[in-house]
């Protein structure tokens, strides 16, 4: 997987543009998803702040985590900073204008794809990519984790990462 190119040019949830360059120096922990999702983003962001958790403080420090939302209509910065300070504290929320987002899609090569949703039909759900993806301090892809990952076997792969030099 090493075609994700990592690039970003969004708004984080202070309102404040940032780029990949942004965050040169230390290793992002990326996660694509949306505010209104009710079951997989919920438990992926809880798995990860499980990991975060899991990490003693020296290489927690280290990563960024950020949450970059396929669904820039509804996840304004400051729906994103609301739902991530309640819930997710250490992630960063980014989205920007559809164009923004769909780069920054592209660039990790996540799919999203807005539907009709069956439970609330005056919304939508966005089916999406269910990846968490490790960018190393060079803004280079690092290594990537399927849903399906534990928690324990990211924190195992995170400890040898950044433990070991860059």
């Amino acid at each position: 997987m090493t075609f994700v190119t990592a690039k970003f040019d969004l708004i984080d949830h202070d309102g404040r543009p940032v780029t990949e360059m942004s965050f040169q120096g230390r290793w992002l922990l990326v996660y694509f998803g949306f505010t209104h999702c009710r079951v997989v983003c919920p438990r992926s962001l809880t798995r990860l702040s499980n990991v975060l958790d899991a990490l003693a403080p020296e290489l927690a420090r280290t990563l960024q985590p950020l949450y970059i939302s396929v669904d820039p209509k509804r996840d304004t910065p400051a729906v994103m900073r609301e739902y991530l300070s309640m819930r997710y504290p250490r992630f960063l929320g980014l989205t920007g204008t559809e164009e923004q987002v769909a780069e920054a899609k592209e660039g990790f090569k996540v799919f999203s794809r807005p539907k009709p949703d069956p439970h609330d039909p005056a919304n939508y759900d966005v089916p999406h990519t269910a990846i968490t993806y490790l960018i190393d301090p060079a803004g280079a892809y690092a290594t990537h984790w399927p849903e399906t990952r534990s928690a324990d076997d990211i924190v195992a792969d995170l400890q040898a990462r950044l433990r070991s030099p860059t």
